[in-house]
């Protein structure tokens, strides 16, 4: 989710207000994915780099991550209607302990909700999800030989929930920024970069994404499907 400073900057807002908008939007689009069948949506919230922002714009971060949390605490019959769970992924130890409480507070609320999930990096990088893994998994006592890719991707934080197939970024920056790379190279996730700065995302065109994405993926379908069917009348 990136431009939200650009976009406060270019509409000559304070940087928090650039952070609120785009917090709003995450909420719009969500709704959108949820009402579309999405089954996992995932979110990169803040990445553990950001915390070498200026300590004025972290702090407001933080605040706005728990008031949103307390929002959800408070009126949790929210995501129990949409049978919404909400799952913290990254490594929560290094966030200010009133924060990661509100977080896990609000896992703890809705872990019975099993209609979708939204999953919450924060503080997430990739590479510190990796390590994580293999500590994980060197700490439950497994043999270094017995390490493989199974293994490893069973023991990332996103273990347990389905396999990325979608994965967006915005501000057309064409990198990934350390957000879900062992995920991303799955050979059945599409990597969609708009132009749009974050705020600016509209439903319109997430609903836009999603059915190109849809369409996508059902023609590569049937153009394996001819291509077996072919192979198999070769045979």
């Amino acid at each position: 989710m990136d431009g939200n400073r650009r976009f406060a900057k270019i509409n000559k807002m304070e940087t928090n207000e650039g952070h609120s908008a785009g917090f709003d939007t995450m909420a719009r689009l969500l709704e959108i994915c949820y009402d579309c069948g999405v089954e996992a949506a995932t979110v990169f919230a803040f990445s553990i780099e950001n915390f070498n922002r200026p300590e004025y714009e972290i702090e407001w971060l933080m605040k706005l991550a728990k008031s949103k949390m307390k929002q959800v605490i408070e009126h949790g019959e929210l995501c129990d209607r949409y049978g919404i769970r909400i799952r913290i992924l990254g490594n929560v130890k290094l966030l200010p302990h009133d924060v990661r409480d509100s977080l896990l507070e609000a896992q703890e609320m809705t872990k019975n909700n099993t209609r979708a999930v939204l999953n919450i990096c924060c503080p997430y990088t990739a590479r510190d999800d990796m390590t994580h893994s293999i500590k994980t998994i060197l700490a439950k006592g497994y043999d270094p030989e017995m390490i493989d890719q199974d293994l490893i991707a069973d023991n990332l934080y996103t273990g347990g929930i389905p396999r990325l197939q979608l994965l967006i970024r915005t501000s057309g920056v064409y990198r990934l920024s350390d957000f879900m790379l062992w995920e991303a190279v799955d050979v059945d996730c599409d990597i969609e970069i708009l132009s749009v700065l974050w705020p600016q995302f509209t439903p319109t065109l997430m609903l836009w994404t999603l059915f190109k994405w849809g369409w996508n993926r059902s023609s590569r379908t049937r153009r394996n499907d001819r291509l077996l069917q072919r192979h198999e009348k070769d045979d």
